[in-house]
């Protein structure tokens, strides 16, 4: 399989792309799909979720203050 960026992987073979997604390749071809939930469910006029590409994760914090986290009532992903 060859990705996005012209490296080739081999059959079997599964990687985190830089865009985090996860990716396999097999001998049906490659797939990928995202590696992380996304908050879809808190309060957005307090609350604001802020993703990070080094973790590959959403974390919900206060607008005003983003050392307070805010509750999570559901995660899609």
């Amino acid at each position: 399989c060859i990705d996005s960026k012209g490296t080739l992987h081999q059959f079997g073979s599964h990687w985190r792309a830089e865009n985090c997604l996860d990716c396999s390749c097999g001998k049906d071809g490659m797939s990928c799909c995202s590696s992380y939930a996304t908050p879809v469910d808190f309060d957005e006029e307090k609350c604001e979720s802020i993703f990070d590409k080094q973790t590959c994760s959403y974390k919900v914090v206060e607008k005003a203050d983003h050392t307070k986290e805010c509750p999570v009532f559901t995660w899609v992903g």
